[in-house]
């Protein structure tokens, strides 16, 4: 940041009074800009014991599989962030259950809440961002081919959940990392 974007002077890097912190302050007016992480939400959605996910039609990481997500709007909640993410990437209208997974990335200034969502059907196709869209059982997810670590984090600790898993035993590529 160079200028305020209320009166277009210059700002400076300071620790502004009662904080710890250097921030954006203006020269002029004084107004403190803080720069905060940006938000990641979407959806861990099942159908059956099957996991989807996305094969991804754009940069960073094209070609690989991740879950639906992507950058959090204003005026919207999580929630509603999540399933609007889902329906542009994966065409699916799924129901959330429950907050499944939030994941900082500090370095980056991202902060992920993926929610575990259900289908009521297997209803779902490719959005503009998506080359492909799949269910996939346990036993034939792409680990390899996963785009992310937030993505191979939310869906080993979903596999980690014995209520999640019920319906799954005795399936398993998947070996959870020693805590």
């Amino acid at each position: 940041m160079k200028f305020c974007p209320y009166c277009s002077e210059p700002v400076v890097l300071a620790v502004p009074p009662d904080d710890d912190r250097e921030r954006f302050v203006c020269t002029k007016c004084d107004a403190i800009h803080y720069q905060n992480p940006r938000m990641i939400v979407g959806c861990l959605v099942t159908f059956e014991s099957s996991v989807m996910l996305c094969r991804r039609a754009i940069e960073p990481r094209k070609g690989l599989w991740t879950l639906p997500a992507g950058f959090m709007e204003n005026g919207e909640t999580a929630e509603e962030g999540a399933l609007r993410e889902t329906w542009e990437e994966a065409r699916a209208r799924p129901e959330i259950r429950h907050l499944h997974t939030i994941y900082s990335i500090p370095h980056i200034n991202q902060v992920y809440l993926l929610f575990h969502a259900e289908l009521a059907t297997p209803e779902f196709a490719s959005g503009p961002e998506s080359l492909d869209v799949q269910l996939f059982d346990v036993g034939r997810i792409p680990w390899d081919e996963l785009a992310f670590h937030s993505v191979e984090f939310s869906l080993k600790r979903y596999l980690e959940d014995p209520k999640a898993t019920k319906a799954w035993s005795g399936i398993s590529n998947f070996r959870p990392r020693p805590r």
